[in-house]
């Protein structure tokens, strides 16, 4: 087994006395004190999350926007300099190899934050679809028209986020106007450091995404932590981040997303553009909306209607017969319901049709309910 790894903020996380777990190959906090009280945080305040296991894959040069409209199902090319979009990358069966956040810092320079636990898929992905490898190469050196370079082991990646949150970076300097608004990116320096601040997240609520030096990581947080403690934040951990996301329906790599998954079925149509501008899996999935089957698969969000907690792959049944299965679940701090999302055939999709998850060899009551849950 490897040795996990570690953010530039683990000293601060072992400072905090948070509750440190594997993940993604990473040694990262799931809480610090409760997940239920820093979800509250969140939803209320604020909350300051460690999301530097996360991945930054560079794009520069005359051809890197080309290249990324042929990698991703967004459009890049009405991607202005200074905003963001979410996008997939897909391999030609249309299946999801990853879901990214695309960033245009400059004319000819593009990132994707890309999940931990895909940077290495994601990068060779890239690297075999363009032909060069990423980091620096000949072509690199020699001026081509793209490069690419991983910059993953060089920064840190800190989200906060609630309602708050805009306060409590005014506090280090912006003025509140001058912070990005909802997808959009710009530059200050916070604390000392030059930061890259991004009006995203993902947890459902307003805030911000904070991209800094290794170096810088650890005084740029604690610097929110201390002039946003009067406004009530919160270190967080992964699992509020969690369960914030799923009371977002926001979908998780590896559990509603998967390299056998089309964004159809996952329902993210909206960040597919037409399948006749040549993305790759473009021919797939104009394949699969032609054949319009009832019985593809479909995701779903679903509240219990009676006492019961479901969970990744408890199955999803219909009048005694298996339909699917559950791809994420939790009891919701907000709602004070369980929750959770689930693949079931389309033909039985619909907003209002009741079901079971089957617990324990035991089937307990359940609705199809409106995504986002809150």
């Amino acid at each position: 087994m490897s040795e996990l790894r570690r953010t530039p903020l683990y000293a601060a996380h072992v400072r905090l006395k948070a509750r440190l777990v594997p993940f993604a190959g990473f040694e990262l906090p799931i809480q610090y004190t409760s997940i239920r009280e820093e979800h509250t945080a969140v939803r209320e305040r604020a909350g300051l999350f460690d999301v530097s296991h996360m991945g930054q894959i560079y794009f520069s040069g005359a051809k890197a926007c080309e290249t990324l409209e042929r990698l991703l199902t967004c459009a890049v090319d009405s991607l202005k300099v200074g905003c963001a979009r979410y996008g997939l990358l897909l391999n030609e069966s249309g299946g999801c190899i990853d879901d990214v956040m695309l960033t245009r810092e400059a004319e000819d320079l593009y990132f994707l934050c890309v999940n931990a636990s895909n940077v290495e898929s994601a990068r060779g992905w890239i690297e075999s679809q363009v032909g060069i490898k990423v980091g620096l190469t000949p072509e690199a050196e020699s001026g081509s028209d793209l490069q690419l370079e991983d910059r993953s082991d060089q920064t840190a990646l800190l989200a906060l986020q609630g309602p708050a949150a805009k306060a409590i970076l005014t506090k280090l300097g912006p003025d509140e106007s001058e912070l990005p608004k909802r997808f959009r990116v710009a530059r200050f320096n916070l604390a000392g450091a030059d930061t890259l601040v991004s009006g995203t997240g993902y947890t459902g609520s307003p805030g911000y995404e904070l991209y800094v030096s290794n170096a810088d990581a650890e005084k740029v947080f604690e610097a929110i932590l201390e002039v946003g403690a009067t406004d009530g934040v919160f270190p967080a951990g992964l699992g509020a981040r969690d369960t914030l996301r799923l009371e977002a329906a926001l979908a998780l790599h590896g559990h509603e997303l998967d390299d056998q998954t089309t964004p159809f079925e996952a329902g993210l149509d909206r960040f597919v553009k037409p399948l006749d501008s040549g993305f790759i899996g473009a021919e797939a999935l104009a394949s699969k909306a032609a054949a319009n089957d009832p019985n593809a698969r479909s995701l779903i969000g679903f509240e219990m209607t009676e006492r019961g907690i479901a969970r990744a792959d408890y199955e999803i049944v219909s009048a005694g017969e298996v339909i699917g299965r559950v791809t994420s679940g939790t009891p919701s701090p907000t709602l004070g319901k369980s929750i959770g999302l689930g693949y079931v055939p389309r033909s039985q999709s619909e907003v209002g049709r009741m079901l079971a998850i089957r617990i324990r060899n035991k089937d307990v009551a359940a609705k199809i309910v409106e995504r986002p849950f809150v």
